[in-house]
């Protein structure tokens, strides 16, 4: 279900980029967008359209964030990563090995 989700919700993206880029330059920053407005529809009722479009888009892609936060934390559980490392049965205590002492007349290398 979260695969799901998460197709949906880059769907969502890929449809709001699309939809800011399409939208008319305020600022003029880069003297790019401006364009006439020889299309089907008047530029007053695109800018309408694109508005709230932009603003539906937005507000699924918020819903869509929180929906899939909240179901990723719901399936935080503890998993075994690997099954051959869980500990072992607890056996015998072994002493720690002690080198032997070295044969009386050898030199000790430090």
């Amino acid at each position: 279900m979260i695969t799901f989700l998460l197709v949906v919700h880059g769907l969502i993206t890929l449809a709001l980029v699309a939809v800011i880029l399409l939208q008319r330059s305020e600022g003029g920053a880069l003297g790019i967008g401006g364009g006439g407005g020889g299309g089907l529809m008047t530029a007053r009722g695109a800018a309408n359209l694109l508005t709230r479009s932009t603003t539906i888009l937005a507000t699924l892609f918020i819903g869509m964030s929180i929906l899939l936060a909240v179901l990723a934390a719901g399936t935080n559980k503890a998993r075994v990563i690997d099954p051959n490392a869980v500990a072992a049965p607890a056996g015998p205590a072994q002493a720690p090995s002690v080198p032997a002492p070295a044969p009386a007349g050898v030199p000790l290398a430090q």
